[in-house]
């Protein structure tokens, strides 16, 4: 890096214009065929009464199966509160039900999966019972397919120091590659076995990965054929209203003109929308996502001027006017921030109105703080590309959590959630617990990883990336190896903190946990925000593409 940018040189980054142009600008409220929408609720009812029959035959694994197939094919909000007081029944009465019964492997490592994954820390001393006297897994369960897939999902719901779940998913890693290279695998078995290996289900995105175990599971013998109907009924279902809710926030995107007014920013609109259905796709968070994606999307103009436009100067006037938060301070910018900032303060004063009329305005002026620090983030890593400055990996990262939205993003989101997302909910966040900082360094790990070469060519702050090579004097080879260990570990502190007791609903932990999921999604391979190109597919597949019947 230079020691010094040069005082009036602007540092334009030429983002890609938007790929969706006028895609969604007529979609509006869902049209169903009466027919269709009676066939849905005929489904539903009857999917209900095979959780009510399961529980009634008090058949705990029927229960278990039923449960994570709901899950899987991502029709499980249907049935919230049937679905806990189900597990929690069994849990409580049955301690040891995976234990004490001569269950195969399949069986044993889906109930674990399943308890685990709903916030039961159910022992993996489970597993002892398929080791040798030497301590190694039987042989005879590599034959085992279904068994041993079932078994590698459950091992990423471990935390630290199981040794036990750490050696099963040695094993199953290297056997279930042999089993898909093998020459009498059928193929729909091989693409399941790769991409539960590329993507397990526990660390994917809930919608994607209900795309991906639709097709998996209308090819299998054993399928329910009314609950496979009924998924694909509601996923297409949920498709509408998320084209409805893209077509609103088209609307109001063009009506601000970010996109002409501000040139140098990414127009990202429907990817920024494409994250908040990432955390939440349920109707039911329908409003949490029109915020999320209003206040998102302002201040990804925010950030683009402070990365690829904005000089010092004029940065740090856009700086302490945003924390004077008082209209009186647009003059003291230049004219092109000024309805930037006059945006940003009439969206949250239109949201403060709305909160205060349901009695949550401490929602608002929460997440108006969460800006200001988001701001001030933004600022301090403008002075250190502008001076030079590669700061310590640790100094970095903590300013890089600021940036990347790690108090700002859920804020944004809760303020959407008026149910259970009370002021206790926002304390909760402002203590910054485990989950958050875990999920967020998994994000930026990833992030800074894929895009730090691209940014680092056209002139931007020393990444995380930089600063890990330049401390500890690794190469980009070492410090890639050194990042899969990290996200290793955070993931098992992520599990960890899902245990229960949890101090606020799983459901709100479980917004903050998709945000490391979501780094799957838009960095695998590059930065799918500044390259749209990169998540095309997932745009086309979950707001275009309707599954067939």
């Amino acid at each position: 890096m230079s020691s010094k940018v040069h005082e009036n040189r602007r540092p334009l980054a030429n983002f890609r214009p938007s790929i969706w142009k006028d895609t969604f600008d007529s979609a509006s409220s869902p049209n169903l065929e009466p027919e269709y929408d009676r066939l849905f609720e005929e489904l539903k009812e009857e999917v209900k009464e095979m959780l009510s029959a399961a529980s009634s035959a008090d058949d705990p694994i029927k229960e278990v199966t039923l449960i994570n197939s709901l899950c899987r094919l991502g029709v499980s909000y249907h049935f919230e509160t049937q679905i806990e007081q189900r597990l929690h029944h069994i849990f409580e009465s049955r301690p040891d039900l995976a234990a004490e019964n001569d269950y195969d492997l399949y069986t044993v490592a889906l109930i674990f999966r399943i308890f685990r994954q709903h916030g039961f820390k159910m022992s993996c001393g489970v597993f002892n019972k398929f080791k040798e006297s030497d301590g190694k897994f039987k042989e005879s369960l590599i034959g085992d397919v279904r068994g041993m897939l079932s078994l590698y999902e459950a091992t990423q719901l471990r935390v630290h120091e199981e040794d036990v779940l750490e050696e099963a998913l040695t094993f199953t890693m290297s056997h279930l590659k042999k089993i898909s290279l093998a020459s009498d695998t059928r193929p729909q078995l091989v693409k399941y076995i790769m991409e539960g290996l590329e993507q397990p289900f526990h660390t994917g995105v809930p919608r994607l990965e209900a795309i991906k175990y639709l097709s998996f599971y209308e090819h299998e013998e054993c399928r329910n054929d009314t609950l496979l109907k009924f998924s694909k009924l509601d996923f297409n279902r949920v498709q509408l209203l998320h084209k409805q809710e893209l077509g609103y926030l088209t609307r109001w995107w063009k009506d601000l003109n970010f996109a002409s007014i501000y040139f140098y920013m990414r127009d990202r609109l429907v990817e920024i929308y494409l994250w908040s259905i990432t955390q939440h796709y349920e109707p039911s968070y329908s409003r949490a996502r029109l915020i999320f994606t209003k206040i998102t999307m302002i201040l990804v103009a925010v950030d683009d001027t402070y990365d690829a436009y904005g000089l010092l100067d004029e940065l740090r006037c856009f700086t302490n006017a945003v924390q004077q938060w008082d209209i009186n301070a647009i003059c003291q910018l230049p004219d092109y921030l000024k309805p930037l900032y006059r945006s940003l303060l009439n969206l949250f004063e239109e949201l403060n109105n709305e909160m205060t009329e349901e009695g949550r305005s401490f929602s608002i002026s929460f997440t108006k703080e969460a800006v200001k620090e988001l701001v001030r983030a933004y600022f301090v890593e403008a002075q250190w590309f502008h001076d030079g400055f590669v700061p310590s990996f640790d100094e970095r990262m903590s300013n890089a959590l600021i940036s990347g939205h790690c108090v700002l993003g859920p804020a944004a989101t809760f303020i959407g959630i008026r149910e259970i997302a009370g002021i206790n909910a926002f304390e909760w966040l402002k203590s910054r617990p485990k989950v958050i900082i875990s999920s967020f360094t998994i994000l930026r790990l990833i992030a800074d990883f894929v895009s730090h070469e691209d940014e680092q060519k056209r002139g931007h702050v020393a990444s995380v990336v930089e600063s890990y090579m330049k401390e500890y004097g690794t190469s980009r080879m070492e410090t890639a190896e050194r990042f899969k260990i990290m996200i290793t570990n955070l993931w098992k502190d992520i599990n960890e903190e899902c245990m229960r007791p949890t101090i606020v609903p799983l459901q709100l932990i479980t917004t903050i946990i998709n945000t490391a999921r979501i780094a799957e999604v838009y960095y695998k391979e590059v930065d799918g925000i500044t390259n749209p190109e990169y998540v095309k597919d997932f745009v086309r597949k979950l707001f275009i593409d309707p599954i067939p019947l």
